[in-house]
């Protein structure tokens, strides 16, 4: 009797392990043969010019891709290509005190982003994603406070650009 309750154990493990290989807990839906990604470089198009945005940016899609998927990052001829522009890099007033002064200060920045799917052309894809991130207006935007405002920024447009081609959300 022990030596059937030992092997129903390991036959639902066995299966229980084989289930979860064809699950992704990123939500990823990589097309069957696709192995490889490459992130061509996006050039800062927008008014407001801040050196290092174009290639903090690119980092930040890269690693976000690479932690979430096993796909393979390359410097041309990837199966699935990422590029565009940085469109708008802005700071403005979002609310004012009462005589007329800015209480906080946003900063936007915007992505035009072009993706090619090269076994999948279907899933081919040009849209603009867009987050920001506010501060108190008594200071200014600089530093180690610029450096988190750009990667909280970096966090959400990339994860949106995964949920938006490989997530399909």
């Amino acid at each position: 009797m022990k030596n059937y309750f030992f092997y129903f154990l390991l036959l639902a493990f066995s299966f229980t392990l084989i289930a979860c290989g064809a699950y992704s807990f990123t939500g990823a839906s990589i097309p069957a043969g696709t192995e490889t990604y490459q992130v061509n470089r996006f050039e800062n198009t927008s008014l407001l010019i801040e050196p290092g945005l174009e290639r903090d940016f690119k980092i930040a899609l890269e690693d976000l891709i690479q932690n979430q998927t096993n796909l393979t990052l390359v410097p041309s001829k990837g199966d699935l290509v990422y590029e565009g522009e940085i469109t708008d890099y802005r700071i403005s007033p979002t609310t004012a005190t009462s005589d007329n002064r800015a209480a906080q200060n946003r900063l936007t920045i915007s992505v035009k982003l072009r993706f090619f799917n090269r076994k999948k052309a279907e899933d081919d894809l040009d849209q603009n994603f867009s987050f920001f991130y506010d501060y108190p207006a008594t200071g200014e935007l600089t530093g180690a406070q610029k450096t988190t405002a750009h990667e909280e920024i970096f966090e959400r447009i990339t994860q949106d650009i995964f949920n938006a081609t490989l997530a399909k959300w």
